[in-house]
C-alpha cells in the first residue's frame, strides 16, 4: 500500500481532506487505499457546485470495474468547485489520488473535528488487513 500523507486529514469512509490557506475551503478526494480497493475507476458522479452538503451523507459515486462506491461529505458546507477533469479522465483517481485525482472543494460550515489524523487513519486501515 502506498504511504499516507501526514499533512492531510481522513475519514472512516476512506476520503482525505486538505485545508486551504484560509482554513475554510477544503479539498476532498478518496485515499489510495480506497482507490486500490476499487480498482480501475471508470466513472465519477460528483455533487453540483452550490450544493449544500451535510457531513456523513452520500453526495456522489465512484464507479470502477469492480464496484460502485458512495462518496460521502466529510464535512458540512457548500460545494464550491468540482474536478471537471475527472469527467474525461476518471482514472486520475487511481494514478494520482492525492493530487490531480481530487474530487471536490467545499466551503466549511461548522466543524471538522470528526476527521482523523494520518496516524489514526493508518491504524484504521491496518485493522482491515
Amino acid at each position: 500500500m502506498s504511504s499516507i500523507p501526514e499533512d492531510l486529514q481522513y475519514t472512516k469512509e476512506h476520503e482525505w481532506v486538505s485545508g486551504a490557506e484560509d482554513g475554510i475551503t477544503l479539498t476532498v478526494g478518496i485515499t489510495a487505499h480506497a482507490a486500490d480497493a476499487l480498482g480501475e475507476v471508470v466513472y465519477v458522479k460528483l455533487p453540483e457546485v452550490g450544493e449544500a452538503v451535510t457531513a456523513g451523507t452520500p453526495i456522489g459515486e465512484v464507479e470502477s470495474t469492480k464496484s460502485v462506491s458512495d462518496v460521502f461529505a466529510p464535512v458540512g458546507g457548500e460545494v464550491v468547485e468540482v474536478n471537471e477533469t475527472l469527467d474525461a479522465n476518471p482514472a486520475l483517481i487511481n494514478s494520482d489520488p492525492y493530487g490531480d485525482g481530487w474530487l471536490f472543494r467545499v466551503r466549511l460550515e461548522g466543524s471538522a473535528d470528526d476527521l482523523l489524523s494520518a496516524a489514526e487513519y493508518t491504524a484504521l486501515t491496518s485493522g482491515e488487513a
